[in-house]
């Protein structure tokens, strides 16, 4: 049931999928606005309370399909939690009006708008190329998810989804005045996300495995001895960030010459490269599926 929850999701969503409801960020929100008026607020303002806070999503939809006993219903369920899950609508219209802009030649709108991409993301490296961005996406929004899902069902899709949210400045959408109230020259900006340090911890565990994972995968699907080559340095490495380790190894499973770099041919390379590597992810699971590891 995992692989068919996987397949059918991924299929809505590339075709159909487009509202807020759709997207996990509108849930997100959701989440803090209620744990900000209720008795959750001691649990999301507490060091260690935040631990258990990312948890209680996940916990509560893992009893609540527990309670239902139905296989039927856990199917149709876990579909809809992972077609939530890897929602990223917004992303993929930033990389629509990225595409368009290259199309014809408007540099400056192309970078404006990677540049949103990033900041939204919370892409903080100025050295990654367009290419590397997508693939970071891709890997944030389908496979690390995918992964979660296949290890721990919907429960486990709604935790990291869950934690990616509170690691991207998006879901900390908050304006900070610079003047005092009632100044009508005061002006307004946005104020840099404050992302506790409980969530960058767990996020960086619950990226750990899956990112090493995905460096296989690329390194299968591309330019073997290169991305290997560079996956073998993280292997062992406890203290690099995730998003360093995917996007030094796209670089090297997808090797370019310097001028191609952040151009419309390097980022659909990059995302072709991503995409094959969700394919392999699938096939994994269908292997592990048919051998009785996975149901």
């Amino acid at each position: 049931m995992t692989l068919i929850s996987m397949l059918i999701a991924l299929i809505i969503e590339r075709l159909a999928v487009r509202s807020e409801a759709w997207q996990f960020l509108f849930y997100a929100k959701k989440y803090l606005s209620l744990s900000h008026s209720s008795g959750l607020s001691k649990l999301s303002d507490d060091s260690k309370g935040q631990y258990l806070w990312v948890l209680l999503p996940g916990v509560f939809y893992a009893l609540l399909l527990w309670l239902i006993g139905s296989s039927l219903v856990t199917l149709v369920l876990n579909t809809l939690v992972l077609l939530v899950c890897i929602g990223c609508w917004h992303y993929r219209q930033l990389y629509k009006q990225y595409l368009n802009a290259s199309e014809r030649a408007d540099n400056e709108a192309a970078f404006l708008t990677m540049q949103q991409l990033s900041n939204d993301a919370g892409l903080t490296d100025a050295e990654l190329s367009y290419g590397q961005r997508l693939v970071w996406l891709n890997f944030r929004y389908y496979a690390a998810v995918l992964f979660w899902f296949a290890l721990l069902g919907g429960a486990g899709a709604i935790t990291y989804a869950l934690l990616r949210q509170m690691n991207e400045p998006a879901s900390w959408d908050k304006p900070m005045k610079l003047a005092e109230e009632g100044d009508e020259t005061a002006e307004f900006v946005e104020a840099t996300p404050d992302i506790p340090a409980v969530f960058q911890q767990l996020m960086f565990w619950a990226d750990w495995v899956p990112a090493r994972l995905f460096g296989v995968g690329l390194a299968l699907v591309g330019h073997f001895s290169r991305a290997s080559a560079s996956l073998l340095a993280f292997l062992g490495d406890f203290t690099t960030p995730a998003d360093k380790v995917v996007t030094t190894v796209a670089k090297a499973a997808e090797p370019l010459p310097d001028d191609a770099y952040n151009c419309a041919e390097e980022t659909s390379c990059m995302v072709q490269l991503a995409k094959r590597n969700v394919l392999f992810f699938l096939a994994l699971v269908a292997v592990l599926t048919l051998s009785g590891w996975l149901r």
